[in-house]
């Protein structure tokens, strides 16, 4: 799968997944935009990038606030002219029962998880619908499939990316433009690292292949729906769950 002379915007790309998918996007040949809150952090992914032969630069970008995705899709596109793949993988938890779920941790949720994507797809899709070619991935999760408790807000902007998802696809499909989504499982990162280790056992029972997934896991998918092979698949949610959704 090659993306040789293709531009990545990946956002939320400092660790775990989203630094996954840069590298794994840059070993594929595309040079990477690597967006995110930690310039050191994105620093350092990009000296590794570069020392094994490939593309990237940074973009210090919350994408949690509309002013700096627009100024920080401004810049990508100055760098590099245009952008062909965007990965929204930018993502954050603020868990509570709701009962006691406080108003400003449902809207930065949704906002950070949910309206940054809409915002990044807006200001990139001009250079994608001028060149008729283009690939979004968007970062959804089970819990956006099946829903979970304390997570009302997480899994609320996670179902809200699925039909995100689906409107894009149909709005933009003739102009080749694919818009997809991958739903990650229990995957081994900083997010799930602090789960009692009751939880990651009971967890580990519902999951047919009977191990935590991997950022590499998740990069792959990815990777797969940002090349050309998967030019006639759109509007689709991938499952990287080990089996533990079906159906």
């Amino acid at each position: 799968m090659s993306l040789f002379g293709r531009v990545a915007l990946v956002t939320g790309a400092s660790q775990g997944i989203g630094r996954a998918c840069a590298v794994k996007l840059a070993e594929a040949g595309a040079s990477v935009a690597l967006a995110a809150r930690n310039q050191e952090k994105l620093e350092e992914l990009a000296k590794t990038i570069l020392a094994n032969g490939g593309q990237a630069a940074t973009f210090v970008m919350d994408v949690g606030d509309e002013q700096q995705i627009r100024s920080g899709c401004k810049a990508v596109l100055e760098r590099w002219g245009k952008v062909d793949i965007l990965i929204n993988n930018a993502g954050i938890t603020r868990d509570q029962l709701v009962l006691r779920l406080k108003r400003p941790d449902w809207d930065e949720v949704l906002n950070t998880n949910l309206t940054s994507a809409y915002l990044c797809i807006q200001q990139v899709i001009g250079s994608m619908l001028r060149q008729r070619w283009g690939r979004i991935v968007n970062m959804t999760s089970i819990f956006g499939q099946m829903g979970q408790a304390g997570q009302a807000n997480y899994a609320s902007s996670k179902a809200g990316l699925i039909g995100l998802t689906m409107a894009i696809a149909r709005e933009v499909g003739s102009r080749n433009i694919t818009c997809n989504a991958v739903a990650p499982g229990f995957i081994e990162t900083a997010m799930t690292a602090g789960l009692p280790e009751t939880f990651r056992q009971d967890a580990l029972k519902q999951i047919p292949l009977g191990r935590l997934g991997s950022p590499a896991d998740v990069a792959n998918a990815v990777a797969f729906l940002a090349s050309e092979e998967a030019s006639y698949v759109t509007g689709h949610v991938l499952n990287v769950n080990g089996g533990m959704l079906m159906g």
